[in-house]
């Protein structure tokens, strides 16, 4: 199943601009208390965090369309999808498209990106590497 992928200013413009534009942060418990969240006050939105890989066994969380629907996610919205690099968020992005949530995108480089030359992320692309707002927890 065919997911595009966005930059991460492209999904920070559809944050600002898109009312039914959500941001769900598929990384653990873990990502999001030690390394940070985007910070989405100045749209008027909260990040919808739903682990695609439960901690610290890191098997797929089978509940996730389900939790998705507990947070009030619905068909009618633009679901971006967000995690560390990209690689999550893709197969949670597919696996709600396959669940019936036709406008799902995957942010590109996800929340730090690829490791720099000295191995440290958050550098090269992503979310945090564009600059965009974001905070520790």
């Amino acid at each position: 199943m065919s997911v595009p992928d966005i930059s991460p200013a492209d999904a920070w413009g559809a944050l600002l601009s898109t009312p039914e534009a959500m941001l769900v942060d598929v990384r653990t418990d873990a990502e999001w208390n030690f390394v940070g969240l985007p910070d989405l006050s100045s749209t008027g939105k909260q990040p919808v965090l739903i682990p695609w890989q439960v901690y610290p066994t890191m098997q797929v969380n089978t509940s996730f369309t389900e939790h998705m629907a507990k947070a009030g996610l619905t068909p009618l919205h633009h679901v971006y999808f967000l995690c560390r690099s990209g690689a999550r968020s893709l197969a949670a992005a597919q696996a709600a498209k396959a669940a019936g949530f036709a406008h799902v995108y995957n942010v590109a480089d996800g929340f730090e990106g690829p490791p720099d030359a000295e191995g440290h992320r958050g550098n090269v692309a992503g979310w945090k590497a564009s600059e965009l707002p974001w905070r520790q927890r």
